[in-house]
């Protein structure tokens, strides 16, 4: 039967270059994936641990001579069990079955722009449905930002008027020894920022540019990205090391042509399980705008 070879040769290499052409799409359209610590986890594990320095031991001045004081650190650890996150796209047998390089670069790309816009939308956001009483959270779905407690926060005024919270942000992730990675802002905020003037009558930006690479925007040096997933009024200040996105599973792709068999279809399924961890809370900023 020579059509169940050529739909079998098809199958598979829709399904191998689909592959192919989702796994780097999303880290590339994902700015979690940009802006964290990105851990591949391999081996039969249920959850992945990140180990905290609560406090470090202390040290003091002594006599000559003078016994040395004793100290301990004080350990804890940042836990979180792996999560499913699926994309799903349906296409006509005849796109299946022609498909060239174009059209599996198609379905590629759309199903990464789905689970990108997922994943960044739980990293940026809350898992929280119903804030209650009682709270309802998505227990399908990781914590994000929004649900983080004990970040660090600055508010910034009715407007983005300066870069002066942006300033502020950057010393206050230094007080607790994190380093600023990124700003990420809703692309209208940012739009805002980059119509700021240095001065009054100047035609200068007030946003800074890297000379390494000049569509990039930065802000006291530090790069300024954009997302939809972030809420307007608020950008969050990243910090370098201190949040991470471990994926147990990279992006698993699957064919099937049975489930829209009337309609003459094929599903092409893409998921991948993470895990978002953020063991240094104080070294998040939040800058959000007030009432």
């Amino acid at each position: 039967m020579p059509f169940m070879n050529t739909d079998a040769g098809n199958t598979s290499f829709l399904a191998s270059e689909a592959g192919d052409l989702i796994v780097q799409p999303v880290a590339t359209e994902s700015v979690a994936l940009q802006v964290a610590d990105v851990v591949p986890v391999p081996g039969a594990v249920h959850d992945y641990r990140v180990p905290v320095v609560a406090a470090d031991p202390t040290a003091a001045w002594i006599a000559e001579g003078a016994e040395i004081g004793t100290s301990e650190a004080a350990l804890g650890e940042a836990t979180s069990g792996f999560y499913k996150l699926g994309g799903l796209t349906i296409v006509t047998r005849e796109l299946a079955n022609d498909s060239s390089p174009a059209a599996a670069e198609l379905v590629g790309k759309g199903l990464a722009r789905d689970i990108a816009r997922k994943l960044d939308a739980a990293f940026f956001g809350s898992r929280v449905i119903d804030p209650g009483p009682p709270v309802v959270v998505n227990e399908h779905q990781p914590a994000g930002l929004e649900d983080l407690a004990g970040v660090g926060t600055v508010t910034a005024g009715t407007a983005w008027t300066t870069t002066d919270p942006f300033i502020e942000a950057t010393y206050k992730a230094e007080a607790v020894g994190a380093t600023l990675r990124a700003f990420v802002a809703n692309p209208a905020d940012a739009l805002l920022m980059a119509k700021l003037k240095a001065a009054t009558g100047s035609n200068l930006p007030l946003l800074g540019a890297d000379p390494s690479q000049p569509t990039r925007r930065v802000i006291a040096g530090v790069p300024l990205i954009t997302s939809p997933s972030v809420t307007a009024g608020t950008v969050w200040a990243v910090p370098t090391g201190r949040i991470v996105v471990a994926i147990r599973e990279d992006v698993n792709v699957e064919v099937d042509r049975s489930v829209y068999f009337t309609s003459d279809r094929v599903a092409i399924k893409a998921t991948m399980r993470i895990a978002i961890l953020f063991p240094h809370a104080a070294a998040v900023q939040k800058i959000k705008l007030g009432a």
